[in-house]
């Protein structure tokens, strides 16, 4: 396992503000208020633990084939429908979306190796990820990526608790499978817009992992 590049100052801010606060407290309190100088030193031990679990990005054997349209992210299923895209295609399209959790690795991977034909951040609204306006309301970051089989778009969409959305993209660059092209801090969704008619591999709820798990295979 190692730690992304986008976590090392959170880390670092984070580990000192634990180590100052306890070094303080333990220096002149612990005597006196002994439980609560543990109880604290657990709570802030937690919170360092987490960012630290956060940014982590694990060892795993990635998935390639360009037949296979590949998992984005870490998460859940919670939305296979078809809906009309206004951003980019103007029709019909098949969305599947992948609710992250702050447990899950945040790690965003190309579900397809192709041309970046569209890259687009949009301002927008904090609502909670699984919110059905989030993919066109929240803040969010969209790219189309073309190759021989088709076009499929991508967002990175922000929720409740996260800020910031980190994109490595442009227009004209050629992404790779399963390559990192982004990440979002605290909490997310990430939604993919397929060609009508492209078989889904996966359920509802299904527990999904980026760069792993088959999303879809191109018709």
């Amino acid at each position: 396992m190692t730690i992304h590049r986008e976590g090392y100052r959170t880390i670092g801010i984070g580990a000192l503000i634990f180590g100052a606060v306890n070094v303080l407290l333990f220096a002149f309190i612990s005597s006196e208020l002994y439980w609560l100088s543990v109880t604290i030193f657990a709570v802030t031990l937690f919170i360092l633990l987490f960012l630290i679990s956060f940014f982590r990005i694990p060892k795993r054997k990635l998935t390639k084939n360009e037949n296979e349209i590949i998992c984005p992210a870490d998460g859940k299923v919670v939305v296979i429908e078809e809906i009309f895209d206004e951003e980019y295609f103007k029709d019909k399209r098949i969305q599947v979306s992948i609710f992250m959790s702050p447990a899950n690795v945040h790690v965003n991977r190309n579900p397809v190796s192709g041309e970046v034909v569209y890259n687009k951040y949009h301002k927008g609204k904090y609502l909670v990820a699984w919110h059905p306006k989030s993919s066109t309301e929240n803040e969010r970051w969209s790219v189309a990526v073309k190759n021989d089989h088709g076009t499929i778009l991508y967002k990175q969409i922000a929720g409740a608790l996260a800020k910031r959305i980190c994109n490595y993209t442009s227009v004209g660059e050629h992404v790779k499978q399963c390559h990192e092209y982004g990440f979002i801090k605290f909490g997310s969704r990430v939604d993919v817009l397929l060609p009508v008619g492209t078989k889904i591999n996966v359920p509802l709820n299904q527990a999904v992992k980026g760069g792993v798990t088959v999303l879809a295979s191109w018709s």
